[in-house]
């Protein structure tokens, strides 16, 4: 445990944005496995309309700091990528 104050305010600072972390993260791993989903089951048209909004949050969530840039681009990719090779 944290002694000094800085150190506890620093343990604060963490517990809160692990929390909003977590919070992007999920949502985002939650769509990419939606629109994986979707593509294993021969649903190509829906999961082009749910790319999207799987970009915006991939996107905000490089913005904010919960995703570097080339891992949110490298998400993007792959994603459409499979959907792409879906519809063939």
């Amino acid at each position: 445990m944290p002694i000094t104050k800085s150190a506890k305010k620093a343990l604060r600072q963490n517990i809160r944005r692990r929390e909003r972390n977590l919070v992007w993260k999920n949502k985002i791993k939650k769509l990419i496995k939606e629109v994986r989903i979707l593509v294993s089951e021969k649903k190509s048209e829906e999961a082009k309309k749910l790319m999207p909004l799987v970009f915006k949050t991939v996107d905000k969530g490089a913005k904010v700091g919960v995703l570097k840039k080339n891992t949110a681009a490298r998400i993007k990719s792959r994603l459409t990528k499979l959907a792409q090779k879906s519809t063939k």
